[in-house]
C-alpha cells in the first residue's frame, strides 16, 4: 500500500510586532511598572495608574505624585525607576505627611495608630478584622458568619439566598388546590 504524502509543515507565525509606544514616550519607556506589588500600565498617567493599586484613590494618588514632585499628567512608564521607588516610599510614610481623616485605617485596632494600608495588606487587614469580629461574637461578626446583611438593611425582600427565591406559580397553584381539597373534606364530614 503506497504511503500518503505528508502534509506540509505549517509556516511559522511572524513574531508579534511590538506595539508602538504612546505619544510622548521616552527612549527608556516601560510598558509595565511594578509598584506596591501591582503591575501598572505604563501608558497611563501617574494619577490614573496609581489608582490601580488597592487602597489608593484619586485623592491619595494626586497627593503622592505631588509630594514626589512628579507631574500628575506624566505617563508612569516615562518615570525613572528612582522616582517610582520614591513614590512608593512616600506612600509608605503617608500617615506622617497628611491629616488622619485622609487615611483609610484610622485608630488601628492592633496598634492604635493612624496608617494608610495599600496593596495586598488591605485584604489581609480586612480578613483579620472579620475574623476578630466573628471570634468575639459581636453582632457584625455573627451576621458575617450567617451571610446576612451587616449594616442594618432590610432583608424581607432583598438579599435572599438559595435556589428558590419568592413563590413559584406552580407551587402556588398546588397550595391553592390542596387548600380547596381540605375545605371540601371538612364540608363532607359535617
Amino acid at each position: 500500500m503506497p504511503e500518503a504524502p505528508e502534509p506540509p509543515a505549517p509556516e511559522p507565525r511572524p513574531a508579534a510586532a511590538p506595539t508602538a509606544p504612546p505619544p510622548g514616550a521616552r527612549e527608556d519607556f516601560r510598558y509595565i511598572v511594578r509598584f506596591a506589588n501591582t503591575d501598572l500600565n505604563g501608558a497611563r498617567s501617574v494619577v490614573y495608574a496609581l489608582q490601580q493599586v488597592k487602597g489608593m484613590g484619586r485623592r491619595v494618588a494626586e497627593i503622592v505624585s505631588d509630594l514626589a514632585g512628579v507631574p500628575r499628567w506624566e505617563r508612569i512608564g516615562n518615570l525613572p525607576e528612582e522616582k517610582t521607588e520614591e513614590m512608593e516610599r512616600i506612600l509608605g510614610t503617608l500617615h506622617e505627611r497628611v491629616p488622619p481623616w485622609l487615611l483609610n485605617r484610622q485608630r488601628d485596632w492592633d496598634t492604635g495608630e493612624d496608617v494608610h494600608v495599600f496593596g495586598p495588606d488591605v485584604d489581609l487587614r480586612r480578613r483579620d478584622d472579620l475574623n476578630r469580629m466573628k471570634m468575639i461574637r459581636c453582632y457584625k461578626g455573627i451576621r458575617h458568619e450567617q451571610g446576612q446583611k451587616v449594616r442594618g438593611q432590610r432583608t424581607r425582600s432583598n438579599g435572599r439566598t438559595g435556589l428558590t427565591v419568592g413563590v413559584t406559580k406552580k407551587m402556588a397553584i398546588q397550595a391553592a388546590q390542596a387548600k380547596k381539597e381540605e375545605e371540601g373534606g371538612k364540608e363532607k364530614k359535617e
